[in-house]
């Protein structure tokens, strides 16, 4: 053994497939008091603007204690992933005044994870998403899936 060397073992690790997010601490909150469904309604519409595929909203609250509402979102190439990203960041920030929490994945767009809190937003390349299937990991949530014709105010799980 190497003098000062750090022995990390794997049960000083706390990894669970599960967690595909920061875990909701006391300092992590949103900016406003603006309801989720209200932000998810913005960031759904969002989404649809910059023509996103196979738009999924996951309700985990019953299933986690990480978030309410899970998106979950499909870009055909990096640089729509990035396209859509921009728009969800832009639409909240213009009419809820709210910014994400944490962001994950801008540094190459193949799975963008944008945590507002009790909302998080992901968004694939069909490659990573078919990998990681997020909605068969949370397959015991009630979710929806979004009309890529329509809009956010069709969403049932949405509806205030």
């Amino acid at each position: 053994m190497y003098q000062g060397a750090c022995i990390l073992k794997i049960t000083d690790l706390k990894l669970d497939a599960r967690i595909a997010v920061p875990e909701r601490t006391k300092d992590k909150k949103r900016k406003t008091p603006a309801p989720v469904k209200t932000i998810a309604r913005i960031a759904v519409d969002a989404i649809l603007e910059k023509k996103g595929r196979n738009i999924e909203v996951l309700d985990v609250r019953g299933v986690s204690g990480i978030a309410d509402f899970f998106i979950v979102a499909s870009g055909d190439s990096d640089i729509q992933v990035k396209a859509i990203v921009a728009s969800v960041r832009a639409n909240l920030k213009e009419k809820a005044g709210e910014g994400p929490w944490h962001t994950e994945g801008t540094d190459h767009y193949n799975w963008v994870l944008m945590d507002y809190v009790d909302l998080v937003v992901h968004v694939f390349l069909p490659e990573q998403r078919e990998y990681y299937a997020l909605e068969r990991l949370w397959g015991d949530a009630p979710h929806a899936t979004v009309d890529e014709t329509g809009d956010a105010s069709n969403v049932a799980l949405l509806k205030d």
